[in-house]
C-alpha cells in the first residue's frame, strides 16, 4: 500500500572497492551502481562488491527528478509508494533522454522515463529469449499481443552515455544498441496477422485474451542485454506521482548557458535546459547543441528570415495553461501526385515545465493547438481514416513535409530539410495528424482556436487583423463572387511579386533557397507537430 516505506525493506551496504565510500543498494534486483564519489562503476555478487570501470559525467539535464525522491504509483484502485535510486542516460540520433530506476514498496524495481517534458512510468516483463531481432520491428507497422493491436513508434539505436546511483542492469557504456517501441492502439484486433511477441507477454502485462491494448500503453523493448529486456507501462503527468523531494527550481540557474555564435560571434542565449539546437538571433545560424555548450558547436545558415506573428519567449495563457513561445519553424507541404505545388505554415513551439512541449500552428483554414500522443491511434480503410481513444477521424491531407526555416530553440536537432510523410486526419474541430520518418512516426492530437482566442491569449488584440484566417473570415462572408475573385487575383498577384523578389536574390549556398522561394502561405496545412526527436516514450 501507499503508506507503506520503502525504508522497510533490506537494504545492503559496502564500500566502494575504487574509494571506500559507502554504496547502498535498496533493491534486490539491483546488480549494479555507480560510486556517487569515485564514478566507479561496480557490481554486486553476494556481498561484495568489485570494480568494473568508470562511468562517465553526468550530463546535467536539469531535471526536476533527483535520487531520492519519491511518490506514489496509481495503476487501477492499486497504489505503490516508490523512491528514484538511480538513472541512466541514453542518445539517440534526434536527442537524449533519461530512464530513472525506482524501487517500489515491495522491493521490485520500475522505471520512470523522461524525455524533454514528457514522463512514461514502466515496470518489467519477464525477459525471453525468443524475442526476435530489432530488425524485425517495421516502423509504422503493426503487431499484435495474442489478438492486441501494438503499432511499431519507434526502433532507434542508443547508446548510454552515463548513468548515476543504483540500477539494476548497465548496458555497456558508449555502445550503440538497438532499442524498439510498441504503443498500444486502444482496439481489440480480430485480424488474420501472426503475432511477433508471444501470448506469454500478454499474461505478464495483465491483459486479458481478446481484449484491447490501452491507448497510451508503451511496451519498450531494450536489445542492451541477452535476452532483450521488456518493460511495459504509459504516461503519467508529474503531478499526479505526488512526488516529494523534487530538485529545487533554483538548480535551473543560467551558468553556463550562453556562448558566442561559431558563425558570427554573437552570444546566444539559451533558455531551455533540454535544447539540442537553437537559432542565432544575429545570423540566423542553426547551432547543433547536441554535445553541450563544452562540444563543439557546428552551424547551419539560414538566409532571407522568415519573421513569426507572435515573438520568441512571448507568455500565453491557452487551455489554462500558461504557456512560453520557445521556437518556431516555416515548414513547406506538396502533395506527392503534384509536386510542383508548394503551400506553407508555421508551426510554434510552446513549452510548460509541467506540461513539456506542445504545438501552436498557423495554416491557412486556421490556428490549431496540438499535442504528441502516448498510443498509437488505428488507421482503416487504407489509411482513409484513423480511430483514437474512441473517436473516429477522416483523411484531410496526405503530404510530404519539410522544415524550411527555423528560429528559437527545439528539443530535438533540427536542421534545414528535414522531411516527414504527413497525414491528416479531422474530425469536427478535433484532429489527428501522422508524421513519419525512417526511424520514427508521430502522432499529434488537438483541436482548432480561433483566431481571437490566440490573439487575446498572447496580449495580440492590436494585431489581430493579422492572425485572423478562414476560421474568423469565412468566403461566404464575402459579397458575391465578384469580390472573391478580386481577393484571388490579390493574392495572385502577391505570391508572384514574393517569387521574383525571392528568386532573383536566391543563393543556393544558402537556406531557404530551394522551398521556401516556392510559394507563400496559399493553400493546405498542417495539423502539426513534432517534426523530428521527443518521440522516445
Amino acid at each position: 500500500m501507499a503508506s507503506e516505506s520503502i525504508a522497510s525493506q533490506r537494504s545492503y551496504q559496502a564500500p566502494c572497492p575504487g574509494c571506500g565510500a559507502p554504496v547502498n543498494f535498496l533493491s534486490a534486483q539491483s546488480t549494479h551502481a555507480v560510486c556517487g564519489y569515485c564514478q566507479s562503476t561496480v557490481v554486486r555478487s553476494g556481498e561484495t562488491l568489485a570494480r568494473i570501470g568508470k562511468m562517465a559525467e553526468l550530463f546535467d539535464d536539469h531535471s526536476p527528478l533527483q535520487l531520492q525522491a519519491s511518490g506514489i504509483w496509481t495503476r487501477g484502485t492499486d497504489k505503490k509508494a516508490f523512491t528514484i535510486v538511480g538513472r541512466l542516460q541514453y542518445k539517440y540520433g534526434e536527442g537524449t533522454w533519461t530512464e530513472w530506476h525506482a524501487v517500489l514498496v515491495d522491493g521490485t524495481s520500475a522505471y520512470l522515463s523522461e524525455d524533454n517534458g514528457s514522463y512514461v512510468f514502466t515496470t518489467p516483463l519477464e525477459s525471453r529469449p525468443d524475442i526476435p531481432e530489432a530488425s524485425v520491428f517495421k516502423v509504422g507497422s503493426r503487431t499484435r499481443l495474442n489478438g492486441k493491436p501494438f503499432s511499431v513508434a519507434s526502433n532507434q539505436q542508443v547508446t548510454l552515455i552515463s548513468a548515476q546511483g543504483e540500477l539494476p542492469r548497465l548496458p555497456q557504456l558508449g555502445k550503440p544498441f538497438a532499442m524498439v517501441e510498441l504503443r498500444g492502439e486502444g482496439a481489440a484486433d480480430a485480424g488474420p496477422r501472426s503475432s511477433i511477441i508471444g501470448s506469454a507477454i500478454d499474461k505478464a502485462a495483465g491483459l486479458q485474451a481478446g481484449a484491447a491494448a490501452p491507448a497510451g500503453e508503451v511496451l519498450s523493448i531494450d536489445y542492451g542485454s541477452t535476452p532483450p529486456t521488456l518493460s511495459i507501462g504509459g504516461a503519467v503527468l508529474l503531478e499526479d506521482l505526488q512526488l516529494t523531494g523534487l530538485r529545487d527550481d533554483s538548480t535551473k540557474a543560467e551558468k553556463g548557458r550562453q556562448f558566442d555564435c561559431p558563425f558570427c560571434g554573437a552570444q546566444v542565449q539559451i533558455t531551455l535546459d533540454n535544447s539540442k539546437s537553437i537559432a542565432c538571433a544575429s545570423c540566423n545560424s542553426i547551432i547543433d547543441l547536441s554535445s553541450g555548450i563544452g562540444g563543439e558547436l557546428k552551424s547551419a545558415i539560414q538566409g532571407e528570415p522568415v519573421q513569426p506573428l507572435i515573438k520568441i519567449g512571448t507568455l500565453g495563457q491557452l487551455q489554462g495553461v500558461q504557456w512560453q513561445v520557445v521556437g518556431f519553424q516555416h515548414r513547406m507541404g506538396t502533395d506527392p501526385t503534384e509536386p510542383d505545388e508548394h503551400f506553407g505554415w508555421d508551426e510554434y513551439l510552446l513549452y510548460n515545465r509541467k506540461r513539456g512541449f506542445s504545438f501552436l500552428v498557423d495554416a491557412t483554414d486556421g490556428w490549431s493547438l496540438v499535442k504528441p500522443t502516448t498510443g498509437a491511434p488505428v488507421m482503416a480503410e487504407g489509411g482513409k481514416s484513423a480511430t483514437y481513444l474512441g473517436q473516429r477521424y477522416q483523411l484531410k491531407e496526405n503530404y510530404n513535409a519539410e522544415t524550411t526555416y527555423v528560429a528559437g530553440e527545439f528539443y530535438w536537432q533540427v536542421t534545414r530539410g528535414q522531411k516527414t510523410q504527413n497525414r491528416d486526419f479531422a474530425s469536427g474541430k478535433s484532429m489527428l495528424s501522422l508524421e513519419q520518418s525512417p526511424n520514427e512516426v508521430t502522432w499529434s492530437v488537438g483541436g482548432q482556436i480561433d483566431s481571437e482566442a490566440v490573439a487575446k491569449a498572447f496580449k495580440l488584440e492590436d494585431k489581430k487583423d493579422l492572425l485572423k484566417r478562414t476560421d474568423a473570415t469565412p468566403v461566404g462572408n464575402l459579397s458575391g463572387k465578384g469580390c472573391l475573385t478580386i481577393v484571388v487575383l490579390f493574392l495572385i498577384v502577391l505570391v508572384f511579386l514574393a517569387l521574383f523578389s525571392r528568386c532573383s536574390a536566391c543563393d543556393p549556398a544558402v537556406e531557404n533557397c530551394s522551398s521556401s522561394s516556392s510559394s507563400s502561405r496559399t493553400s493546405g496545412g498542417s495539423f502539426g507537430g513534432s517534426s523530428g526527436g521527443g518521440g522516445h516514450k
